[in-house]
């Protein structure tokens, strides 16, 4: 369960447009990540120059990683953190008691950043 500290240190760092769509945009590119340059040309451009300071501070705050791709850093979320960063919010959603929350909480906290397999659905 995270702690108040780290849930403060996370939403801080999200608090701020750039990182928050750059946090974005890492759950959508899911596990593959995106370069430092790709995620400047997916917001336009404008904060290329920044870049590395925003990458800077969500690393720092634990909710991204990074790895080498050859020439290129790849930027990943951490989904686990965001997990459970949801997690430390919902956590006594109906004081404790909400069967919906425990199950989202619960499913989210097994996402990978990777897509689900996914049974085929059967015909009766």
């Amino acid at each position: 369960m995270m702690k108040e500290e780290q849930a403060l240190t996370s939403f801080a760092a999200i608090s701020q447009e750039t990182r928050l769509r750059i946090v974005r945009l890492l759950v959508v590119a899911g596990a593959e990540g995106l370069s430092a340059g790709a995620i400047a040309e997916k917001l336009g451009g404008s904060v290329v120059p920044r870049i590395s300071f925003h990458l800077s501070q969500l690393d720092h705050a634990g909710l991204i990683e990074s790895r080498r791709n050859g020439r290129f850093i790849v930027y990943s979320a951490i989904f686990p953190a965001l997990s459970d960063l949801v997690a430390f919010l919902m956590h006594d959603c109906c004081q404790g008691h909400c069967q919906y929350c425990d199950r989202a909480i619960s499913l989210f906290a097994k996402c990978e950043g990777r897509p689900a397999t996914v049974a085929p659905v059967g015909r009766d």
